[in-house]
């Protein structure tokens, strides 16, 4: 099992950046499957970004080109570079993750929209609101 811990939400103007972080209880050799996950009022959970140590990073094309994730394993961290908010952005974040992810399909949580799969450890999560 895994516990993680989201930070670092708050509130931006649109065109603004945020970063946020996510602390794991698990130290890990790297293998599995980690990612940022939102929900906004009245919709699904939906993937934002995921990835495997020294891996490929997968984005939901609604981030790419500005949202980025990194992994630091030393420090059981998960970080979300947020660049380019858009209100459209505004959404409770959580990480989560995938322990028994078999190799090359965590990228598949990059598409999640709320079912399937195997995340376990969701955290409270930290609010991120974008203003127009």
């Amino acid at each position: 099992q895994v516990q993680l811990v989201e930070s670092g939400g708050g509130s931006v103007q649109s065109g603004g950046s945020l970063t946020l972080s996510c602390v794991a209880s698990l130290r890990t050799r790297g293998g599995y499957c980690l990612g940022w996950f939102r929900q906004a009022p009245g919709k699904e959970r939906e993937g934002v970004a995921v990835r495997v140590i020294n891996g490929t990073p997968s984005y939901a094309d609604s981030v790419k080109g500005r949202f980025t994730i990194s992994r630091d394993n030393a420090e059981n961290t998960l970080v979300l570079q947020m660049n380019t908010l858009s209100p459209e952005d505004t959404a409770m974040y959580y990480c989560a993750a995938d322990l028994s992810a078999p190799p090359g399909t965590c990228a598949w949580y990059s598409n999640y929209h709320g079912t399937g799969g195997n995340l376990e450890g969701w955290g409270q999560g930290t609010l991120v609101i974008v203003s127009s």
